[in-house]
């Protein structure tokens, strides 16, 4: 039989929206993941910046079949791979560090699951690329820090693309 062009249109859109919605699910649930603790040599996947110089929170993701994670200098930037329509990979697990126990300036360990926690967007806090979405473990930090720095308090699945812009708050050159 024949499909209309608005049926065809709305199978495909019904598509990539199931499809974006599979890639923030482990694939393969039941397993345990840990995260990753960063060292001297752990370098950004994106743009090659070493992590342990850099303030602010860190991201990591583990990709299905990969054995070590990918990891990012800033949660804008793990945002942005996770919830862009292009992502293709089976994610088995996100990590995020916890800035209600981590320190600032040299953030080590206090990894949390990137899913379950809570995050403040639009403070006036800096991470490691200007601008970034400030990730807690518990929504009583996530709001005492944006009560001090300015910023709305997010879950997870309330970010959206458009704030995980990498521009770091800079316009885009429109002269090229």
């Amino acid at each position: 039989f024949m499909t209309s062009p608005r049926m065809a249109l709305m199978g495909l859109i019904l598509s990539a929206v199931a499809f974006t919605f599979s890639a923030c699910q482990p694939a393969h649930p039941g397993l345990q993941h840990v995260p990753t603790d960063i060292d001297a040599s752990t370098t950004c996947s994106l743009d090659g910046m070493t992590l342990a110089d850099y303030p602010g929170p860190k991201a990591q993701i583990l990709y299905a079949g990969q054995a070590k994670p990918t990891f990012f200098c800033d949660t804008v930037e793990m945002f942005h791979a996770v919830l862009r329509p292009e992502q293709v990979k089976a994610i088995d697990a996100v990590f995020v560090q916890d800035m209600g126990q981590a320190d600032w300036v040299k953030p080590q360990g206090r990894w949390i699951d990137a899913k379950t926690a809570f995050y403040v967007h639009g403070s006036k806090r800096a991470g490691s690329m200007g601008p970034t979405i400030v990730s807690f473990a518990v929504k009583a930090n996530a709001d005492k820090f944006a009560s001090e720095n300015g910023g709305k308090v997010f879950k997870f699945a309330d970010i959206t693309p458009e704030m995980a812009d990498l521009c770091g708050g800079g316009m885009p050159d429109s002269k090229m």
